[in-house]
């Protein structure tokens, strides 16, 4: 990939029929999403939030098995740190990633064939809904485990920064993970080591039920600093605000300055998962809910474009999740006689001056 690349480019060492697994034909590399303009990141808000209702109603229906954890409400969140990376940035996301892979340019149609457990989805049907990954978009990952996507990031940074790229990993975790002990090493191997790691706390507020409130001590942002890291709180319900903050920690680590930390103060609409519907959980007020709703992310971006420009990319966004949804129910289910395929590597180039 070409580290620092405008978002919107083909990587450089794309080759024109390269396929990876998931891939249902042969053809160009995917490019990553331009988010260059604020019709561009509106209309990403929009693709998020229109996606995560149209997974929920295939969750209902039992399409999509298991149940998803919808990213409603936190768009501004992806949309903004993804608007600050280049074509050869990559990101390591959390269980609920779908917002993050849209952000970055993953086809929704195929994400949508993923979440149904289809080949034509972005792993063939086999990662579902916290595996999602294309490594030719820089998308080390969706990542089941809290706090995973941390060490996955140091170490592409680590690797990019010894092949001598300039490239900046980002890591997505939640607060749940602020004490996972992943974390923390990750802090600290990116401190020590000056890597170009952002690591983006998305604080909503609970760690599925639990209140952060009364789960962390001191602060997200205390986590960073403890480790010398620059780190700073900024509204997640504002698209503009994440994308400026971002901006800055990313040019600081692609230019040397070492890792960037940001707590995006944000939350989730729905509940920590589908299936909080059936048990019918209540640890958040209806007062709570409706006060955060009135700072839904997507009416302050379509402040800034127009009403009537709004409404146009609204309709275009429909028009693509309907082909989406009609691509990802006429992809077949895996053909259970491959089941114990792609369980091993295979084609791996050892490292310069490993010994084999």
């Amino acid at each position: 990939m070409t580290p620092g690349a405008p978002a919107g480019t083909t990587p450089a060492d794309a080759v024109p029929g390269d396929t990876v697994p998931g891939d249902t034909a042969p053809g160009p590399s995917p490019a990553v999403a331009a988010l260059d303009t604020p019709e561009r990141r509106y209309r990403m808000l929009r693709l998020i939030r229109s996606f995560e209702e149209r997974a929920l109603g295939l969750v209902t229906s039992g399409v999509i098995t298991g149940g998803i954890h919808p990213y409603i409400g936190q768009e501004a969140v992806a949309v903004g740190v993804c608007a600050a990376l280049g074509a050869g940035d990559r990101l390591a996301s959390t269980h609920r990633g779908h917002g993050h892979v849209l952000a970055r340019g993953l086809d929704p149609a195929r994400l949508l064939a993923e979440l149904a457990g289809r080949v034509g989805g972005s792993n063939r049907g086999r990662g579902g809904s916290m595996h999602a990954a294309d490594l030719r978009l820089g998308i080390l990952g969706a990542n089941g485990i809290v706090g995973a996507g941390a060490p996955i990031a140091v170490g592409a940074a680590w690797a990019d920064l010894r092949a001598g790229s300039d490239a900046v990993a980002v890591a997505f975790f939640g607060d749940g993970a602020l004490n996972q002990g992943v974390l923390l090493e990750s802090l600290n191997l990116a401190a020590m080591w000056r890597l170009p790691v952002l690591f983006v706390c998305e604080n909503n507020g609970y760690a599925t039920t639990l209140p952060a409130g009364t789960a962390v001590a001191g602060s997200a942002v205390g986590r960073a600093a403890a480790f010398g890291i620059p780190a700073a709180e900024v509204d997640g319900m504002d698209t503009e605000a994440v994308r400026a903050a971002a901006e800055e920690a990313v040019a600081r680590a692609r230019n040397g300055g070492g890792p960037g930390f940001l707590e995006c103060r944000t939350y989730r609409f729905e509940g920590h998962h589908t299936m909080e519907r059936l048990m019918k959980l209540h640890y958040r007020t209806p007062e709570e809910v409706a006060a955060w709703r009135e700072r839904d992310p997507l009416p302050r971006a379509a402040g800034a474009i127009g009403a009537g420009r709004a409404a146009a990319l609204d309709a275009e966004v429909a028009a693509e999740l309907a082909a989406a949804e009609e691509f990802a129910l006429a992809s077949p289910h895996p053909d259970p006689a491959g089941a114990a395929d792609h369980l091993y590597a295979s084609g791996l180039r050892p490292r310069a001056g490993a010994v084999v």
